[in-house]
């Protein structure tokens, strides 16, 4: 029995235990007076958010949710409003619009909001009192306390250090429980502040540390990307690590080299994904991100280095050749749990030029399930389907079924030109075809050829539908030229580029992008259709900036 799956059955045996009322009574033990050690909290808050959440607006993604009188479970709410309303990360908008002149008016709001959360849910509850939520809170509670509780009155500290202790109090108790990944640090981050704000409480502190030990090694690749991965889950994750940093710092205990050489890898991974833009990669649920972050995080990492060429253990390359830039994912998708957010979109790719996005993936939603779940499928990516199923199977509770077991990538480099060439196995199931993918970079990135090659032991008993698909981004223009055999794609700095393909049937069709925000963006896409009717069928393709 490996140790996960005990620390799930242990976790199962206790849940009643919780349940009941004489758990939340047994939560009862002597608040704290003070708090003996306050990290700081260096992350940055959005103005504008903090402003609308002194007149009840929450905003998150762009999406906006109003809350008429204190309510903290509205009618119809999703999970991720959910977490977000009870993590309480939103403290960081009312302080950002403080410092930016705004007054007591957000300092008084935060007292508010946490006055009437501690009132309302003073008994354990399984999903405000979950232990990764529970984790959030009470570290952004304790790292922001100088913010909006130093100066308030004695009712309100008597309540918030009742509250904080309740809460940290369960959490020693309650992890690591079911948890895994991102989770189960940020629960474990939480009880980390707790030991280090609370007098007594050094036990708190290494069993904190304990977790993040084993996660290390779980979460953290050799090559520094997350075991997800993805771009947002390492900033986040990244972001976790450097907290916890910071608060031993603060309170003067050592830290444990292991976390000092995850920090070391996550780094570089992380100026990885970042384009010339600034922004991210939209792969594997991520969104392009907010720079504001991703610079502050990248300013505690220290990372200097040269930025790397490949990501080995995550399979993902970049090539950067004159002012042409692609970004391409060669890797397995993730084993459980991790793969819960994956995206079944093995050798898709991104390309841009400069700063101006060219062929993008489609993305993923900050706020809706629905949206998260539709941009996993393999059609929302730069890659080849296959009788339009996905190349693995996204089950209902988000992890996946069959999925491709084999995905090998190459490459090879020389002074003027670049070739990647990658296969997966994630249709042999269904269709007995393997995948592989030819990209080819020359001239200064200004002649890109692609071939598509599925191929079987014996032909297959039925044709199969091919579509390969290039995503466009919303600033660029593509029309059809030639009788539909070319398309001529007008970037928005002037340049133009011209499609060429060979194996099938061109068709210019409508798609959407949502790398920001949570309104999808209208776009174009670019689909090759073909059929793979014998043991090898082969698809080409080529992108050329035309007066080169």
């Amino acid at each position: 029995m490996g140790p996960e799956l005990f620390d799930q059955i242990r976790h199962r045996w206790r849940s009643p235990v919780f349940g009941g009322g004489l758990y939340s009574w047994s939560l009862r033990a002597p608040a704290p007076e003070r708090l003996v050690v306050k990290p700081v909290d260096p992350w940055p808050g959005n103005i504008r958010t903090g402003a609308a959440l002194c007149e009840g607006v929450f905003i998150k993604g762009g999406d906006r949710l109003e809350l008429y009188g204190p309510c903290w479970q509205p009618l119809g709410i999703s999970p991720i409003w959910f977490d977000h309303l009870h993590g309480f990360s939103w403290l960081r908008d009312l302080r950002a619009f403080h410092q930016s002149g705004g007054g007591e008016k957000a300092r008084k709001q935060a007292q508010a909001l946490i006055t009437d959360w501690a009132q309302r849910h003073t008994r354990w509850d399984k999903d405000i009192w979950r232990p990764d939520l529970a984790g959030q809170r009470v570290s952004i509670w304790i790292a922001l306390y100088e913010f909006f509780g130093a100066a308030a009155d004695e009712s309100f500290q008597d309540l918030f250090f009742e509250s904080l202790g309740r809460q940290a109090l369960h959490l020693s108790r309650a992890l690591p429980g079911s948890l895994s990944g991102e989770a189960l640090l940020q629960g474990a981050k939480g009880l980390l502040y707790a030991g280090m704000a609370f007098e007594g409480r050094e036990a708190w502190i290494e069993q904190a540390l304990d977790i993040f030990s084993e996660e290390t090694d779980r979460q953290v690749l050799g090559d520094g990307c997350h075991v997800s991965r993805s771009p947002s889950q390492l900033l986040n994750v990244l972001q976790l690590f450097l907290d916890v940093r910071s608060a031993l710092s603060a309170g003067g205990y050592p830290l444990p080299e292991k976390i000092q050489h995850a920090i070391d890898r996550m780094g570089p991974a992380l100026r990885f994904f970042r384009y010339n833009d600034r922004h991210f990669g939209v792969f594997n649920g991520a969104q392009e991100g907010d720079t504001a972050l991703i610079d502050a995080v990248l300013g505690q990492t220290g990372t200097k280095s040269r930025i790397l060429e490949s990501l080995p253990c995550a399979g993902y390359e970049r090539v950067s050749m004159g002012r042409t830039f692609i970004m391409f994912d060669g890797g397995a998708p993730p084993g459980y749990p991790y793969d819960a957010h994956a995206h079944a979109a093995p050798l898709s790719f991104e390309l841009c030029y400069g700063k101006e996005r060219v062929f993008v993936n489609c993305g993923s939603h900050p706020v809706s399930p629905e949206w998260v779940d539709a941009l996993r499928a393999t059609a929302a990516h730069n890659a080849l389907s296959m009788d339009y199923r996905n190349t693995a199977e996204i089950r209902a509770d988000g992890h996946f079924g069959r999925r491709p077991r084999n995905v090998l990538i190459c490459r090879e480099n020389a002074k003027q030109a670049c070739l990647i060439e990658a296969s997966h196995d994630g249709y042999v199931p269904l269709n007995g075809m393997t995948h592989r993918r030819r990209l080819y970079v020359s001239d200064q990135g200004q002649d890109i050829r692609g071939e598509e090659l599925l191929s079987a032991e014996i032909d297959p008993p039925a044709p199969h539908d091919i579509a390969v698909r290039f995503h466009l981004h919303p600033r660029v223009l593509v029309s059809l030229i030639c009788d539909g055999q070319e398309a001529l794609l007008r970037l928005p700095g002037g340049s133009g580029w011209r499609f060429r393909h060979g194996g099938g049937h061109l068709a210019l069709e409508d798609s959407l992008y949502l790398g920001q925000g949570c309104t999808p963006r209208k776009t174009k896409q670019l689909v090759i259709y073909a059929q793979a009717v014998s043991s090898r069928s082969v698809i080409k393709w080529a992108l050329r900036r035309e007066g080169a």
